[in-house]
């Protein structure tokens, strides 16, 4: 699988999506769903849009290494976070379940997955360009 374009793209839509959701939220929800619900709404559309950016960040940087599965699990973490975290908050909104507040946390363990895995692919280029330069010194 080529993964830059498919990260990029995602990345996109994930961005493309944040600002539907968000004018949806801020437009058609504000008369219809009590302010607790439509912050709950507003949370998700940040998070989506924050994880959006992370997942062109990942498109970007496999540009660079497109052989960086770190990275590439980073982003799928990301993608999957957004979709159980944001989502569950969406679905939350429309249908007052409570208990589909209960995927939320697992979609926010993925988000912070995918955040680690970020930093481990960071601190393993921050080594191999410090092999590369032989130099053990900053």
């Amino acid at each position: 699988m080529n993964r830059p374009p498919v990260w990029l793209t995602t990345g996109a839509a994930c961005g493309f999506v944040t600002v539907a959701l968000g004018a949806f939220g801020a437009h058609g929800l504000r008369d219809l769903v009590s302010p607790e619900r439509l912050a709950n709404w507003a949370t998700a559309t940040d998070y989506l849009g924050l994880h959006a950016l992370a997942i062109l960040a990942c498109g970007l940087w496999l540009l660079q290494r497109p052989d960086d599965g770190l990275v590439h699990r980073a982003a799928a973490a990301f993608l999957v976070g957004i979709l159980l975290f944001s989502g569950s908050l969406f679905a939350l909104v429309l249908t007052d379940q409570r208990a589909i507040g209960m995927i939320t946390p697992i979609g926010g363990v993925l988000l912070l997955a995918g955040w680690a895995l970020l930093v481990a692919g960071a601190w393993r280029v921050r080594g191999r360009s410090r092999a590369d330069s032989g130099s053990g010194a900053d």
